[in-house]
């Protein structure tokens, strides 16, 4: 079976070159500047469009998450060691009892249209993105704020009760001018870029914030180029047409002929083979387990990945380091005779169904493409449905149309609860229709813990049920490959979906 894996992975790769043809790639390269001091110009591939809605507490994909970090900030944001570091706020302070902080705003922060950040766009911030975002454990975070007042250029916001995880709150709730009404089309923020155009299924632009309080950026502009087709990306790169690609795979990088350099990180994702457990037959814990047993995790990481990539045993990755169960890891053996026993005991010998992959992310159909092959030599038929992304957000993530799906799900801020949230029974981001008491009561737990050792327990058990009910395959956290023209240099990861194009320098 792994030669005949092999062989189909190979083709998967070779495909890679073709795609795009060389008019495509004349047009790209015009927008590709020589870099130079003071005026430099860099040209990225994304591999997905962006959302419909630009507006920071509207986002929904992560993708789109990724690049407008570089619009948007909090009183405080993350940097590269998952450390929350003062933004919009030059200081802050937690009270003893953990319940009131404070936060003192910094002289001279200028939104993007030129007005300066005042006490009344905080508040307006938090309240505007308590009542509409569509993050529900952002949502539920903020819920728990008994009150946001001001006084002078000093924000003070006092919790109902202690919540540990409540900075990385704060670093979510983008602050933005007070009753501007475009964010979904022309987003304003306080960040090293602003926002200049959007054109769907073809490019975002973004241009230097010459006022950035933190000293303006060594790029002048960054041009993000929207593929649907990764094997258009993956020409336009190798051609030299684009500076940067973000996410490729291991075979890409492996094929490309220009000299690029390849900066390998991790993705910071929970991809798994997500099953809907509100459609027969995953509505049966046993068919669930039945395919825990039967995919080879360690064969996919190495088929796939080469050996790079992290297993993952729950809906946690490693960059979460206090709140990463490693027992849950090896919680499912490879055991095809086990998985055949469940199935039998379950009445679901035979068991055929369809895997929706979105088509523009190459990882997510190469582990699919795997998986396929493995569930084969068990006797499981299962195929593949390649969708557009807009296609997959709509029927699949949206309209929880679907039997079986690999993604790949992130964190919107570094708390646990942003991962762990949404297989709540209640979350509207539930695709997968999980529903288990013990789970929502440990989740419940958790948020309302009185100190770090306590909601840590009950993070981790809620992880554990999610394993021991076998909610989805859990595979692993990939490992990310970002290739940059050797021009470029400074990209640095996050423990978060995260691209800061503010750190990127012409060498």
């Amino acid at each position: 079976m792994r030669k005949r894996i092999a062989v189909l992975l190979t083709s998967l790769a070779l495909s890679c070159a073709l795609g795009a043809g060389p008019g495509a790639t004349a047009v790209m390269a015009e927008e590709t500047k020589n870099a130079s001091s003071g005026n430099a110009e860099l040209v990225v591939g994304l591999s997905q469009d962006l959302d419909n809605s630009l507006d920071p507490y509207q986002i929904t994909a992560a993708g789109t998450r990724e690049v407008l970090f570089n619009v948007f900030e909090g009183l405080v944001k993350p940097d590269t060691d998952g450390n929350f570091v003062d933004a919009v706020a030059s200081e802050h302070s937690v009270s003893d009892d953990g319940i009131t902080y404070t936060f003192t705003l910094r002289d001279g922060v200028k939104f993007h249209n030129g007005e300066t950040v005042s006490a009344d766009d905080v508040l307006y911030s938090f309240e505007t993105c308590a009542a509409t975002t569509t993050n529900t454990a952002v949502a539920g975070a903020l819920s728990d704020i008994q009150d946001v007042t001001s006084s002078g250029n000093e924000i003070t916001i006092t919790l109902k009760e202690k919540n540990s995880s409540f900075l990385s709150t704060v670093s979510s709730v983008s602050i933005v001018p007070a009753d501007y009404a475009d964010q979904a089309t022309a987003p304003v923020g306080t960040g090293p870029f602003r926002f200049e155009s959007y054109s769907p299924q073809d490019k975002v632009v973004f241009v230097r914030n010459d006022d950035y309080y933190a000293g303006a950026p060594a790029l002048s502009k960054v041009t993000c180029r929207i593929f649907e087709d990764a094997n258009a990306l993956y020409t336009s790169l190798d051609a030299g047409a684009l500076d940067m690609a973000l996410h490729m795979s291991l075979d890409q990088v492996n094929s490309l002929s220009n000299g690029y350099d390849v900066i390998e990180g991790e993705m910071n994702l929970v991809q798994a083979l997500y099953l809907n457990n509100g459609k027969a037959p995953f509505d049966d814990e046993r068919v669930r387990q039945a395919l825990c047993y039967a995919i080879d995790i360690d064969s996919i990481l190495e088929l796939t990945e080469d050996g790079h990539g992290a297993k993952l045993g729950s809906s946690v990755y490693p960059s979460f380091t206090k709140y990463f169960d490693e027992s849950l890891v090896g919680a499912y053996p490879y055991d095809p005779a086990k998985a055949a026993e469940l199935l039998d005991e379950a009445g679901a010998s035979g068991l055929s169904f369809t895997i929706k992959v979105p088509s523009n992310y190459t990882p997510h159909v190469d582990t699919a493409s795997v998986i396929v092959e493995m569930l084969s030599a068990a006797g499981i038929n299962a195929s593949i449905q390649k969708v557009e992304w807009s296609t997959w957000l709509n029927d699949v993530y949206q309209g929880r149309d679907f039997e079986a799906t690999v993604i790949g799900f992130d964190a919107a801020y570094l708390s646990a609860d942003a991962l762990l949230q949404r297989w709540v029974s209640t979350d509207s981001s539930n695709m997968i229709n999980y529903s288990n008491k013990d789970y929502d009561a440990a989740i419940e737990k958790a948020q309302h813990a009185t100190d770090d050792e306590e909601q840590v327990a009950a993070y981790k058990e809620a992880e554990k049920i999610l394993s021991d009910t076998a909610a989805n395959v859990y595979i692993q956290d990939l490992a990310d490959f970002v290739v940059l023209n050797p021009k470029f240099t400074g990209y640095e990861f996050y423990p978060l979906y995260a691209s800061d194009f503010s750190k990127i320098r012409p060498v």
